[in-house]
């Protein structure tokens, strides 16, 4: 497996070891020892699966208190996944990462506790897999807008399908500061 470190503090990208023949591929999406050893220490708890048509557009959600970390992969499809980091007190606070992750490219991404996480889908439909660290809160739900000028993120669609909740999470600068988790 190839681990690429981003210029984001602990998102990483991977590249699984890929075993293909005239039948198809074999990969391993995730093992504890391997990843481990990649600087991945987190214990997964829940795997969430979304289908998506094109030009949706889903995020930027995190948890706060309930953290969750994640490892995504994109099973069918072409998506461009976005990692914001939200993290009070981070020198690259308001600073994000995007990846194309598609199921022709096998990457994953890795998004540590702590950071707003979204993808758009450019492919007419997107199979999209994530493990995550803590378990679903909606209590704990939070989410920064898509289109925040202060962060500028650059989607790669035009005209985004939105949900109605992530059409209406405020700008960064406007979440109070005890609404967003701490760099530690």
């Amino acid at each position: 497996m190839k681990i690429i470190e981003t210029e984001l503090d602990g998102v990483l990208i991977l590249e699984p070891d890929v075993f293909g023949d005239e039948r198809g591929y074999f990969m391993e999406t995730y093992q504890q020892e391997r990843y481990s050893a990649a600087g991945i220490r987190v214990n997964f708890v829940q795997d969430n699966v979304s289908f998506s048509q094109k030009n949706t557009l889903r995020g930027l959600h995190y948890q706060h208190p309930q953290a969750q970390a994640k490892l995504v992969t994109v099973l069918c499809g072409e998506v461009f996944d976005v990692a914001v980091e939200i993290r009070r007190g981070s020198q690259t606070f308001g600073k994000w990462f995007g990846a194309l992750l598609s199921g022709d490219n096998k990457r994953q991404v890795f998004v540590p506790a702590g950071f707003a996480h979204g993808f758009s889908v450019l492919s007419e439909t997107a199979l999209f897999n994530y493990k995550c660290s803590n378990f679903y809160a909606p209590s704990c739900e939070g989410g920064v807008a898509w289109n925040d000028p202060d962060l500028g993120v650059d989607w790669k669609v035009r005209e985004p399908i939105l949900s109605e909740k992530d059409a209406k999470f405020p700008r960064l600068r406007d979440i109070p500061v005890d609404r967003l988790p701490a760099y530690s």
